[in-house]
């Protein structure tokens, strides 16, 4: 969230806020929010009058009963009965409004960098760099389901069978490929200090709310029904979470990292990317999070450095890619500064999504109350950062379509090979047909 007293300070933060929510398609007035907050404050004080005369009247009757004085006292009762009548008016009104208050104030988007691309959607991201080339193939390529099939590693019909729409199974090569992946990106955070954590898939609402998740992304998330427990999408809920409400030291960055199964509901999306892998209801992540010092330039600095840690792993997997300015309408509601690393994928004739890195200044710590001290011993709110530094099998398109070859054979990338009992390729089965 963003502090009140920061939008109630000026009418040009208003209408900075107001323009946001309207970028990222959030449906918020900030002239009734500061209304509401305006009503509320009056109420309190108002409740807080009546409390303060109820109280003092009170000890005057006390005083009377003491000095003998009953019927003046038993007057004196008539006015508290008053006071506690207007009182509960008054209460049950601030609470009314309070809610509605609150209700808009966690629609309140973060604001965004002054270099994010204004848009309407993810085709106004903004290139900025390529790396590498996209190959060029003198045969008729194949699909990674074509590729997947043949050589027996993905089965997506078991995978409906057994689980419905946008579901899957991994056999043989194709589940050591996807744990492969992960554990190549797991090893290189660990070498870069990141402290690696093993984190609960399933979370309270509150951490979903907390980390800023809901009420805007509830619809995306499986619910676990007839508890307050929610499957999580990415494991940066239980690694932000793990800090929530406490004080930390952030003298050095905190670099966390996680590998977990992550789960979406794809609300939305029907229709869309229905062939493959791309977009499924389970997959997994080695996800990066960071909590900083309240410091632009910090978390700027971090920015690039946990991209250019999904840069690596790409390059590791000799991957042609892009790096694309995220723009305002294709941000979610916590973001400040975002950039999407786009992979290339013949099958689609285009770059991909496959990693995603976002700088939330302090809009998830204030949620999760997350603090630390400053210089001057002031308790502030920490920075927060995250990044996928890999997500399978979605990695697995671009990994099995580029580096295939014309007799079906699938060339591994030699930082993949360690992690694949030292395979330099993968193999069509003795019995498979590769047409």
């Amino acid at each position: 969230m963003l502090d009140m007293k920061w939008i109630r300070e000026s009418t040009e933060n208003q209408e900075e806020l107001q323009r946001v929510a309207d970028q990222k398609g959030i449906a918020l007035s900030v002239a009734e929010l500061v209304r509401l907050d305006d009503q509320r404050r009056t109420l309190l004080l108002t409740v807080e009058g009546l409390r303060q005369r109820r109280n003092a009247i009170s000890q005057e009757i006390s005083t009377l009963v003491r000095q003998g004085k009953q019927e003046e006292a038993e007057r004196t009762k008539q006015q508290v009965k008053d006071i506690n009548m207007e009182l509960d008016e008054q209460e049950a009104l601030y609470r009314k409004v309070d809610a509605d208050y609150a209700q808009l104030l966690i629609l309140v988007p973060n604001i965004v960098s002054p270099d994010t691309p204004v848009g309407a959607s993810d085709e106004d991201n903004v290139e900025i760099r390529r790396v590498g080339e996209p190959p060029v193939f003198d045969y008729e390529y194949r699909d990674h389901v074509t590729l997947g099939e043949q050589h027996r590693m993905i089965d997506i019909p078991r995978g409906v069978k057994t689980a419905g729409t946008r579901s899957y199974y991994l056999t043989g090569i194709g589940a050591m490929l996807h744990r492969a992946v992960q554990q190549l990106a797991v090893d290189m955070l660990v070498a870069k200090g990141f402290t690696l954590m093993d984190v609960p898939l399933t979370v309270r609402t509150e951490a979903m709310e907390n980390t800023a998740f809901f009420p805007l992304g509830q619809d995306q998330a499986f619910q676990i029904t007839e508890q307050d427990k929610w499957l999580v999408g990415t494991s940066e809920v239980p690694l932000v979470s793990f800090y929530g409400g406490e004080v930390v030291d952030v003298a050095q960055p905190i670099r966390l990292a996680a590998a977990s199964l992550c789960f979406r509901s794809e609300v939305g999306s029907g229709g869309r990317d229905v062939h493959g892998l791309y977009r499924v209801h389970q997959f997994a992540k080695v996800e990066q999070v960071v909590l900083c010092e309240a410091s632009a330039e910090t978390s700027e600095q971090l920015l690039q450095e946990i991209t250019a840690n999904a840069e690596e792993l790409l390059q590791k997997l000799e991957l042609p890619y892009r790096v694309v300015a995220v723009c305002t309408g294709d941000m979610s509601q916590k973001t400040y500064k975002q950039y999407d690393i786009e992979t290339w994928m013949p099958s689609r004739g285009a770059y991909g999504e496959t990693h995603s890195s976002s700088n939330l200044l302090d809009f998830q710590a204030r949620r999760s109350n997350i603090r630390y001290r400053d210089a001057e011993g002031k308790l502030r709110y920490c920075h927060t950062l995250n990044n996928t530094a890999v997500a399978s099998p979605r990695i697995l398109i671009p990994l099995l379509e580029n580096h295939q070859r014309a007799d079906g054979s699938i060339l591994l990338p030699k930082a993949l090979r360690p992690y694949m009992n030292g395979m330099e390729r993968i193999e069509p089965p003795a019995d498979a047909v590769m047409e």
